[in-house]
């Protein structure tokens, strides 16, 4: 939900979700050094109908001219505000399994406003390392971590039977936003967003969709 000229509108989740494509190819377009961009010119970059285009960003204000199109670092600035990472959202990691290194590695977190400042496990062995510039700590000290560092989104890379109980640390700690990559439907406030990477079910809408091409 946002709120347009003093009233609150709810934003359908599929504009929600087209959001960050558009960003991503509007710092495409930037690096190139292109410095507009017509509706119908951009629509076909990121695989949209350029009314659909419209529309979208027309949720957010009125971006475009009539004549010219989008400027698109403006665009591309306006979109990093509503989608709140024109400011450095520091996050965790609890997990440093497989999947959980993986995230460690990934370059494109700080690019993009996050900044992940250092990840949890139980495990004794991982404790202490540093991995990818990031530092491994113990669970225990979770808590205290959030609450002095000023840590606004916990990432969940654990086991199904211990996500709800990490879930549960994160959101007595204060963090606002959880991104989660255990295979389970986590219960918290209302006062939470919580993003679910389900990768088995991403497996099975993908299977679906090719049922019938084999």
């Amino acid at each position: 939900m946002i709120h347009k000229e003093g009233k609150a509108v709810v934003i359908p989740t599929a504009v929600i979700k087209r959001l960050p494509k558009y960003h991503r190819h509007l710092g495409k377009l930037l690096k190139k050094g292109v410095e507009k961009i017509s509706s119908r010119e951009f629509g076909e970059i990121v695989g949209v109908s350029a009314p659909q285009l419209r529309q979208d960003l027309n949720h957010f204000g009125n971006f475009g001219q009539q004549g010219y199109g989008y400027n698109v670092e403006k665009l591309y600035n306006a979109l990093a505000k509503v989608m709140g990472i024109e400011k450095k959202s520091n996050m965790v990691l609890v997990g440093v399994g497989n999947l959980g290194q993986a995230l460690i590695s990934a370059t494109d977190f700080k690019r993009r406003g996050f900044n992940l400042c250092t990840a949890f496990d139980i495990n004794p062995r991982l404790v202490g390392m540093t991995i990818n510039g990031i530092k491994v700590r113990d669970i225990a000290n979770l808590e205290q971590y959030i609450k002095d560092n000023d840590i606004n989104i916990g990432i969940i890379a654990v086991p199904e039977e211990t996500a709800q109980d990490v879930a549960d640390k994160l959101v007595l700690a204060g963090v606002k936003g959880i991104w989660n990559f255990a295979p389970v439907d986590l219960k918290v406030s209302k006062e939470v967003s919580v993003e679910n990477e389900h990768l088995t079910e991403g497996l099975l809408r993908l299977s679906f969709k090719i049922k019938g091409e084999i």
